[in-house]
């Protein structure tokens, strides 16, 4: 499916450009923000070429990642990053990850970027279980899984190797039929059909 467009009350998710670079290194570049993620701040040139591989996996067939720009409808303001990658050993399943600019947190748009993913997800590449993975000590991503429907199902030990330890990962997930239970039906447009893993 390409290009992805979808908004809720708020946030517009939408394919990044070569332009978002700045933006996202505001995210990725950031101690605070990267602090519960599995990585280090990234450099700007870092994220230069991850900014270069999304554009690039946007417009491969079969697609299976989707690493998206989550930007803020009233002002086009790039707010936070979205992914979508679907899971190889698992058919009709996939992974979400996302972070926000610390500047846009405490307002619930982490809670309605996840919601667009799962959307994405569920409701147009029609799978069947979505996953993710949170720092233990991250008590707000708990909350935004929680709230959107999300199971916390258990614990993957010493997961994330940073700073030189490691740290375990708690895993969270939703079904397609409790997404159907609980969803609230954000607008999701795109340039064609819906696909299904395996198509575009």
């Amino acid at each position: 499916m390409h290009p992805v467009l979808c908004s809720s009350a708020r946030l517009e998710l939408r394919e990044l450009a070569a332009e978002d670079v700045d933006g996202v290194f505001a995210i990725y570049g950031s101690s605070e923000a990267t602090e519960h993620l599995s990585f280090e701040p990234r450099s700007h040139e870092q994220v230069g070429q991850i900014v270069i591989r999304a554009v690039a996996s946007a417009t491969a067939v079969p697609r299976t990642e989707y690493a998206l720009a989550v930007t803020d409808r009233a002002s086009g303001r790039l707010c936070g990053f979205g992914r979508l990658a679907l899971d190889p050993h698992q058919p009709s399943g996939a992974t979400i990850g996302f972070a926000m600019n610390s500047d846009w947190w405490g307002a619930g748009y982490g809670t309605e970027t996840v919601r667009l993913l799962l959307h994405l997800g569920f409701d147009h590449l029609l799978l069947h279980r979505v996953w993710g993975a949170r720092s233990p000590v991250n008590s707000a991503s708990a909350r935004v899984m929680t709230t959107v429907g999300m199971v916390e199902e258990g614990t993957i030990r010493e997961h994330v190797r940073k700073g030189g330890r490691w740290r375990d990962s708690v895993v969270h997930a939703i079904l397609d039929r409790e997404w159907a239970a609980v969803s609230a039906g954000p607008v999701c447009l795109s340039a064609g059909r819906a696909s299904g893993p395996g198509e575009q």
